[in-house]
């Protein structure tokens, strides 16, 4: 499909909040079973949960690694019955499952035309393969033929978020860090932002939870649920060793001023119980949930705190059901359910 070389700004594309409609969530089947060692069949019990969550109200297309893949992933999908109508299988090969990171970013304008925006996909500053995962948006460019755009930026979907209303939430820890965008200065990468997302600012915090090999990606902390409230993730416990970071995280979204001037509204969710893997702290979070037409999936960690983010994330979205999904085993591969989505927009 053809590469267009425009200003989506300047041509009225912006980047749609999740909570508007989808035409379909991408996802990349897991198929690394590095991030899983031992666990794969527990990992597809999870996964096949989410694609039947989210198909009760919209189409999952999932990129496989090769035709026997994708058989693998209907014949499963009915045992879960998930209604196969709903499923699309993309022969697109990819390195692993973080579909956030490496899929495509959807523009659209006033009148619903689509675009592509393909970044540099270097795999969280250089630590594992990515040659397939880099390719995935010209790939879904040319198999939905939709036009796509080039950005000169090293990126990952999940370290923005959007209100769709010109705000996008972003950390300094990671969008800053000199293994994405050596040379490039904060001010030119939030001008590159604003110009390719078709937004007006950029709230910046300070940095992510422990854990965290993203180097701190925002969707773990703080998360957009409507046009001027956000969910923020706390500790309470200040001998934790998220407490400062998510103390001052909290600290600069009090300051934070939206585009039409208004404060943010603010609403606290504690952190799960620390999960941890052979000495190390992994990073669970109830940030982590994806939106879908009709749900709120959030992950849950048999912590004592789940049924209250639960409550909480409920009240934030009256119109839809939250379903909490255990994802103890998911998070070993350091990602939960926003971080394996990315949404299509209707």
């Amino acid at each position: 499909m053809e590469t267009l070389h425009i200003n989506p700004k300047n041509s009225g594309y912006y980047f749609p909040a999740e909570w508007e409609e989808h035409r379909a969530t991408w996802l990349s089947f897991p198929l690394n079973d590095e991030s899983w060692p031992g666990m794969m069949n527990e990992v597809y019990n999870v996964f096949f949960e989410f694609i039947r969550i989210i198909s009760l109200s919209e189409k999952v297309a999932i990129n496989v690694h090769n035709q026997n893949l994708g058989t693998f992933v209907m014949e499963t999908a009915e045992k879960y019955d998930i209604d196969l109508s709903m499923l699309e299988i993309y022969n697109h090969p990819t390195n692993d499952c973080w579909c956030r990171d490496h899929g495509p970013a959807f523009l659209k304008n006033s009148n619903n035309e689509k675009l592509i925006l393909n970044w540099k996909f270097n795999a969280w500053g250089g630590k594992y393969p990515c040659n397939l995962d880099n390719e995935i948006p010209v790939r879904i460019s040319n198999a939905l033929k939709i036009p796509r755009i080039d950005m000169d930026l090293v990126l990952e979907g999940g370290s923005l978020d959007f209100n769709g209303h010109g705000s996008i939430l972003a950390t300094k820890s990671c969008l800053l860090n000199p293994n994405r965008n050596p040379g490039f200065s904060q001010l030119q990468i939030e001008t590159t932002l604003l110009t390719y997302y078709g937004s007006d600012q950029i709230l910046w915090l300070q940095g992510g939870i422990a854990g965290d090999d993203t180097d701190g990606h925002v969707d773990n902390i703080t998360r957009f649920i409507n046009k001027n409230t956000v969910i923020t993730m706390i500790k309470e416990n200040k001998t934790d060793i998220n407490y400062k970071v998510l103390k001052k995280n909290r600290g600069i979204l009090s300051k934070q001023r939206l585009s039409d001037h208004n404060q943010l509204n603010i609403i606290e969710v504690p952190l799960p119980d620390p999960v941890i893997y052979q000495n190390e702290r992994l990073p669970a979070s109830y940030a982590n949930f994806y939106i879908t037409n009709n749900h709120v999936i959030v992950p849950i960690f048999q912590s004592k705190n789940d049924d209250k983010a639960l409550e909480i994330i409920q009240g934030c979205f009256p119109e839809r059901r939250v379903a909490g999904i255990l994802s103890t085993v998911l998070i070993h591969g350091l990602g939960s359910f926003h971080c394996l989505s990315q949404q299509e927009p209707a």
